[in-house]
């Protein structure tokens, strides 16, 4: 879906203008996303499946719910927003514990340009996964994997990726440190 975002400079200052998602991807400018990464307090972590159809990492087991903050949308009513519509699931803010901004710049294959700022959040998921709804657009498939997972990555095909170890390693010391 083709959305209405905010442009930030390099920095992560708002410029004051607005674009499509699209026109951000195509040209490089940088905006800013929404991470919520859902744990369980037996120590597994949600993934989501991403759906064929989507532009980038189609089929891949990803983050448990992520997507672009609107133009002019707060942060944290952007994370509930995207938690309610790709899984059905109603959170509060205070269900939701920032753990971090993290800058990332991909160039795909495709022509999509991502530069994003990723506002990182973990938050401990009191339903069973039955209970979820998936918005079939966006997501394929949900998952309960062992949070250790995270850790792993580099070892796993289509589960998460790789190159971004590190940042799977520093959500999953923020949840056991959350747990503990």
């Amino acid at each position: 879906m083709d959305e209405l975002i905010d442009i930030l400079t390099p920095e992560g200052k708002p410029t004051g203008k607005t674009a499509f998602k699209s026109e951000a991807h195509q040209n490089g400018w940088f905006h800013a996303t929404v991470h919520i990464w859902l744990f369980t307090s037996d120590e597994k972590i949600l993934l989501q499946k991403r759906a064929l159809s989507k532009k980038v990492f189609p089929g891949l087991w990803d983050i448990s719910v992520a997507g672009h903050i609107g133009a002019g949308e707060e942060t944290l009513a952007s994370a509930i927003r995207e938690v309610s519509e790709e899984i059905g699931l109603n959170l509060k803010e205070k269900d939701l514990i920032k753990i971090g901004t993290r800058t990332h710049q991909v160039s795909h294959a495709n022509g999509i340009q991502d530069n994003e700022f990723h506002h990182v959040f973990i938050a401990e998921l009191k339903v069973p996964i039955e209970k979820l709804t998936m918005q079939t657009k966006e997501v394929a498939g949900l998952q309960l994997f062992d949070l250790s997972v995270l850790k792993e990555t580099k070892n796993l095909k289509n589960i998460l990726l790789p190159r971004f170890h590190e940042y799977y390693v520093s959500v999953f010391d923020k949840i056991i440190a959350r747990l503990k």
